[in-house]
């Protein structure tokens, strides 16, 4: 029985922005452009950021290339596009409110583009940081009028938040990063974003960034209820937290590392995995570390048929990075489909050398 496990490690993609910093560099030793960098696209297919498989058989091929020519990797997933874009951002000044647009709106008015729901995962924060997700407008006369009047601290939901905080941004939902804030973004491959307001920055060149107000008033979910906190408060199951959202493009989970007999939810630096499909770093120095992940269903929804989820690989994959002074690699996770193979309480181990 092949119970082997692809895994396909990617060259990021870099993007510059006005609010961006030097933290991918630091925090993770990137390589990165000179200037402020805000987005690592770590996991892309996308046009505007394609990344290049780094080692392998596949070396050289864009991830969009794989996802064309090699659909079995991918467990078959329909789809005329690989569907996620996995992201790390740094923000050290604020980002634009802004609000992005649901898959029927994109298709038709952004050249049959994908929507854009996107959820966050905070690594880490400044100490007083907050972040804007949702608003108070009942109705789009009401934002229209808010934002004309520039009432925004009056219409803005903005509140407090910690290392470990979960938020899920729907299509239609206002929002904005602000400072201080080092962002895990898993969301659909689109890069559609309607900006609503850019507190009148200008660029190095002097201008303004264009903003999207009939867009945007086009789209926001005026019903959606704004949330009190990023808490995490789902219950723990053999260590994992088990769901951290359901959304038909993406569900995601918190695994833990352990050290010795101490345990502790997984940052991005230290390792990242979720079901079927994931992105994991090791860990440098610090002794063993153990990175137990459920991957018994798939990340993406349709990844396979639900009445058969055998036909996935069903074990519990164990990392043991072990100290080696390298530094952290970076890999994206492809389970193939196995025949029969039904159990669930082996393990795999793979070693970071």
């Amino acid at each position: 029985m092949d119970t082997t496990i692809d895994l396909l490690f990617m060259e990021p993609v870099f993007h510059g922005k006005i609010w961006g910093g030097r933290k991918l560099e630091e925090m993770y030793g990137y390589e990165i452009p000179d200037g402020p960098v805000g987005e690592c696209w770590g996991i892309s297919a996308h046009p505007n950021g394609d990344c290049k498989i780094a080692s392998g058989p596949l070396a050289g091929m864009f991830l969009s290339q794989a996802w064309d020519e090699r659909p079995e990797l991918f467990g078959g997933l329909d789809g005329d596009r690989f569907p996620l874009l996995v992201k790390i951002l740094d923000a050290t000044d604020d980002l634009s409110v802004q609000v992005h647009p649901g898959d029927a709106y994109a298709a038709e008015h952004e050249n049959g583009s994908l929507g854009k729901t996107e959820c966050w995962y905070v690594i880490d924060c400044d100490d007083d940081a907050t972040i804007i997700v949702g608003q108070r407008a009942a109705s789009r006369e009401e934002l229209a009028a808010a934002i004309e009047e520039g009432r925004w601290n009056e219409v803005l939901n903005e509140i407090p938040i910690h290392p470990g905080d979960f938020f899920q941004i729907d299509a239609g939902t206002v929002h904005a990063i602000k400072r201080g804030t080092v962002i895990l973004e898993t969301q659909q491959s689109s890069d559609v974003t309607y900006r609503l307001y850019d507190y009148d920055r200008r660029q190095d060149d002097g201008s303004l960034r264009d903003l999207h107000i009939d867009k945007s008033l086009d789209v926001v979910d005026y019903e959606a209820k704004a949330p009190e906190t990023g808490e995490i408060t789902a219950p723990e199951v053999d260590g994992v937290t088990p769901r951290l959202l359901r959304r038909p493009c993406v569900s995601r989970w918190r695994p833990y590392v352990s050290r010795g007999e101490r345990r502790q939810p997984v940052p991005l630096r230290d390792g990242h995995g979720g079901r079927g499909l994931g992105q994991w770093q090791a860990a440098q120095g610090g002794g063993p570390l153990r990175c137990d992940l459920d991957v018994r269903r798939p990340l993406v929804r349709g990844l396979h048929d639900p009445h058969r989820e055998s036909r996935l690989t069903p074990v519990p994959v164990r990392h043991d990075f072990t100290a080696s002074g390298l530094r952290p690699r970076r890999g994206v996770f492809v389970y193939r489909r196995m025949r029969g193979y039904t159990r669930t309480n082996d393990s795999l181990t793979l070693r970071s050398r």
